[in-house]
């Protein structure tokens, strides 16, 4: 395989691009290498090192747009993928808002942002393996109680990624990522089994917690579920553990992107400059900011990442913008543009942080007399465009401002403008889950729903 760089690969793209008549395009080229190490039952299960390469093409003709990619760089292969996304294009109806990047949003200069690790580039894979097994050991030797495992894996991947475009932007970056997590199983006394898993993600490898700590984390959250049963139904806090806050943030990060706003498919579509949440709460996405997982130089079209508030204490401060939503709104991009070899820019996020507050999570617990300290949500039951919220959940119950007893098979429910506005306190827990960095958060009375 080619080992040209992946900048000149989306280069050569757009040249052919403009020789075949386009009148506008850009492309993507992309060289990935992911090493990962399973081990299972202190065993070596599976070694993966895999590097792929590829490259897209979209081109605009007379408002008429299309895309196609490749896996094979050849010369006749990029000549072929040009030839195909031209007559795709040909077959597209004509779309006024269809186009690049205004040029003068494009970043010039972009920066690198220390992406990259070369830590990570030069583990071996038995150092990978080592760290494997050393996770899933501590999880294994945590109690008794726990009694097999499902595996740990140690994962890496360095990506090179390249936009190049007929405005003249071309430019590219390198990033690595690493990741260990583990899944545990504990047994009840009738022999049935709880599972529970845990992670760390980062792109330093300095920054990811040590092996053995991810594992005891993994056999304490499978321990705590051990004799859980049902709840009957009821109205009372719930506090939400960093990890389901994750989980929520991404919720509502959905709800502000534009595409949802154009479309009149999210509850907070006539809310810009609204009161909607508690002023204890602010959700900002930032890819500039170094070294994190969810960071970018520039967006999927050229245009330079920035940090856009979506909600500043409890007020909602505007919706994310690729190009193309942007225009369809009139509205200006907010360099929130994603992209795959093989797709159309489409608006994402890159670091999402749930901003903290100044109470320590056990504050936060104690002050609850009787409610949920919810640590699963499970399913799918959340409709942005009235804001119904109803996940199947599980948890500890709080009681008398004490952990108690596990619960399970509960469901929790409310509506996502009133939960908003029902968070009574945050904590100062701040905690990174991949491109996510968020606290511990109370919202004072959710319905739950048991037996």
């Amino acid at each position: 395989m080619s080992e040209q760089p992946v900048l000149a690969i989306a280069e050569q793209l757009v040249e052919r691009a403009k020789a075949a008549g386009a009148t506008q395009a850009d492309a993507v080229a992309m060289r990935t290498t992911n090493s990962d190490a399973t081990v299972r039952l202190g065993e070596l299960e599976k070694l993966i090192k895999a590097t792929s390469l590829g490259a897209g093409v979209r081109v605009i003709v007379d408002g008429r747009q299309a895309v196609a990619s490749t896996s094979d760089i050849s010369d006749g292969a990029l000549d072929e993928t040009v030839a195909t996304v031209m007559e795709l294009a040909g077959l597209a109806q004509p779309d006024e808002f269809a186009g690049l990047a205004d040029p003068a949003d494009q970043v010039r200069t972009p920066d690198a942002l220390g992406l990259y690790d070369e830590n990570i580039e030069t583990l071996t894979m038995q150092e990978r393996i080592d760290r494997a097994l050393a996770c899933e050991q501590a999880a294994l030797d945590a109690d008794e109680r726990i009694t097999n495992s499902d595996g740990a894996t140690f994962g890496s991947r360095i990506s090179e990624v390249a936009l190049a475009d007929t405005n003249g932007f071309g430019a590219s970056y390198v990033g690595t990522s690493a990741s260990l997590s583990v899944e545990i199983m504990a047994a009840e006394e009738d022999g049935r089994l709880k599972n529970d898993q845990w992670y760390t993600a980062e792109r330093q490898l300095h920054r990811m917690e040590d092996p053995a700590a991810i594992g005891r984390e993994a056999a304490a959250r499978a321990l705590r579920q051990l004799g859980a049963a049902k709840h009957e139904t009821t109205q009372v806090p719930v506090v939400w553990e960093p990890r389901l806050v994750a989980g929520f943030a991404g919720i509502l990060a959905r709800a502000a992107n534009g595409e949802e706003y154009f479309q009149r498919s999210t509850f907070l579509a006539d809310l810009v400059g609204e009161q909607v949440a508690s002023e204890l709460f602010t959700l900002t996405d930032d890819p500039t900011l170094p070294s994190r997982l969810g960071s970018r130089p520039f967006d999927g079209e050229g245009i330079g990442t920035r940090r856009n508030t979506l909600f500043e204490a409890g007020t909602f401060r505007g919706f994310l913008f690729d190009t193309y939503n942007a225009r369809r709104t009139a509205e200006r991009s907010t360099g929130s543009a994603t992209r795959s070899i093989s797709s159309l820019p489409a608006i994402g996020t890159g670091n999402l942080l749930v901003e903290p507050g100044s109470t320590p999570p056990e504050e936060i617990i104690a002050s609850v007399k009787d409610g949920l300290y919810m640590t699963t949500a499970m399913g799918f039951g959340i409709n942005l465009v009235t804001g119904d919220f109803s996940r199947g959940a599980a948890g500890i119950w709080i009681r008398d401002g004490q952990l108690a007893e596990p619960v399970t098979e509960i469901n929790v429910s409310g509506s996502l403008p009133d939960m908003l506005r029902s968070i009574d306190a945050v904590g100062d827990d701040l905690q990174w889950f991949g491109g996510t960095a968020v606290p511990t958060i109370r919202m004072s009375q959710l319905t739950i729903s048991g037996s």
